[in-house]
């Protein structure tokens, strides 16, 4: 059984995603209808930047979405078709576009007011997050409840065991790391982001955002959708839009979405779009799965030859 991984923030990267334009129609024309959707264009700074731009949240966000879906329009053109997907984050986005909850454009332009009331939540550099590398959750919880002194700062991405992202005020944060560290962490890595994601600071962008969300045109998903907030899958495209709506301030519960996966029998998963992050991660969690990316077209041949094996 085979699951589509898609990546969130942090993949990005110029360039990404033009070898498939380049190299296959239905991946093109996936950048033009993107550049249609926001009447911008969009294509050109994803394939040749600035990289100053392309880092903002509310361009990094429809473009990574692109790029995915991109690679997944090809996939699907081939009948390379997946039991279930996920998405990290804002890949939850992708993976719904895939399983046909709602529309690429509505999806493209959703994204970027995601990004910018993210953006707008907390005013820039008064937010952080860190990775916490060798502790556990109850771990990372203590040390964040020791730190809060009457400020916000929680787990915000669970991605992996001992891999645990926290998120909150800036200083919060630094004295939850200072905290995990006396706690036995064995490192603490300050994340290079411009806002402080999946934590209560984000509520002000959920209440901007629930409302452009329900008032999408949704379908049930063609595949199910298994999402952050619980690490469950979703078959009805309300309940989607739901966990759409709460992951905005709510953390990612990777691993657990992964466990998930693996107890519904899959054994090998495609990241599907920009960069290896998800595939690390599954190396990690999914030993003895079948692991590996696909975001240009020399990555074609192997997801083929999976779903052969599959077959088979």
């Amino acid at each position: 059984m085979i699951a589509f991984l898609f990546p969130g923030q942090g993949s990005q990267a110029v360039g990404m995603g033009r070898a498939l334009a380049d190299a296959f129609p239905i991946c093109r024309d996936t950048f033009a209808e993107a550049d249609a959707a926001l009447g911008a264009p969009l294509s050109r700074l994803i394939f040749e930047g600035p990289a100053e731009q392309l880092m903002l949240t509310e361009h990094t966000q429809p473009a990574i979405l692109t790029v995915s879906v991109a690679a997944w329009r090809l996939l699907a053109s081939r009948g390379l078709r997946p039991a279930f997907v996920a998405g990290h984050s804002l890949g939850e986005y992708s993976a719904h576009v895939a399983a046909g909850t709602f529309e690429f454009a509505d999806a493209v332009r959703i994204v970027r007011n995601r990004g910018r009331y993210m953006q707008e939540a907390v005013p820039v550099g008064t937010g952080a997050m860190a990775a916490v590398l060798g502790l556990d959750e109850a771990g990372v919880r203590q040390a964040c409840a020791q730190a809060a002194e009457g400020e916000v700062v929680s787990p915000a991405n669970l991605n992996s065991p001992g891999q645990i992202v926290i998120a909150g005020t800036a200083a919060a944060v630094a004295r939850a790391g200072e905290a995990a560290r006396t706690l036995g962490a064995r490192r603490v890595i300050a994340l290079p982001v411009s806002a402080p994601f999946h934590c209560a600071l984000m509520r002000p962008a959920e209440v901007r955002l629930a409302p452009e969300l329900r008032a999408l045109t949704v379908r049930d998903p063609e595949i199910p959708v298994v999402v952050n907030v619980d690490g469950a899958p979703r078959r009805e495209g309300a309940a989607g839009i739901e966990a759409l709506v709460q992951q905005v301030s709510a953390p990612v519960r990777w691993e657990d979405v992964m466990a998930r996966l693996a107890s519904e029998g899959v054994t090998a998963y495609v990241e599907v779009g920009p960069g290896t992050v998800l595939s690390g991660l599954a190396k990690k969690m999914a030993r003895g799965a079948t692991i590996l990316n696909f975001e240009s077209p020399d990555g074609l041949a192997g997801v083929e030859a999976v779903f052969a094996g599959q077959a088979s």
